[in-house]
């Protein structure tokens, strides 16, 4: 009896944690589109759940969930954030996507450092520091602007 009461808790504890996703991650769970995650911590979720923190990250740790756009992993749907020019908190993700986005279409003769990523960033509304802006360059696997850099061959 105490084993299957134990099932049935963990049960209800996955199912409290992803109603709790679901609700704050809506947008996302409406179009697929992952610039839609708003930023979201462990800590939010317990505050909805009344759970503990690390209950949150048990829970969350290697567990996936299928929707119609795929399957993620639990974690994938918590990001830090930071705040925009507008005071608004956006998800580090959609900064990332911006930096790819902004390095994809860079002139390959002429790579933009840090520091011009930061600006580019910047002048987008993004307040981020160039430090900053090394960190997800480098989670992104995106090379300094000097190893970026294409020569033009002269013909």
């Amino acid at each position: 009896k105490w084993f299957i009461d134990a099932i049935r808790q963990r049960n209800e504890t996955l199912m409290q944690t992803m109603r709790a996703i679901v609700f704050s991650q809506r947008d996302f769970f409406l179009n697929g589109d992952g610039t839609y995650l708003k930023p979201m911590v462990l800590k939010d979720i317990a505050h909805i759940t009344g759970h503990d923190v690390s209950t949150i990250s048990r829970v969350c740790s290697n567990k996936y969930v299928q929707t119609q756009f795929g399957i993620y992993p639990l974690k994938y749907f918590f990001s830090e954030s930071i705040t925009n020019d507008e005071g608004d908190e956006v998800s580090t993700r959609e900064v990332k996507k911006i930096l790819q986005e902004l390095v994809a279409a860079e002139d390959k003769t002429k790579p933009l450092n840090d520091g011009q990523l930061e600006e580019a960033l910047r002048q987008k509304g993004y307040l981020v520091a160039r430090r900053t802006v090394a960190k997800y360059r480098d989670i992104l696997n995106i090379p300094v602007a000097r190893l970026r850099k294409k020569i033009k061959k002269k013909s």
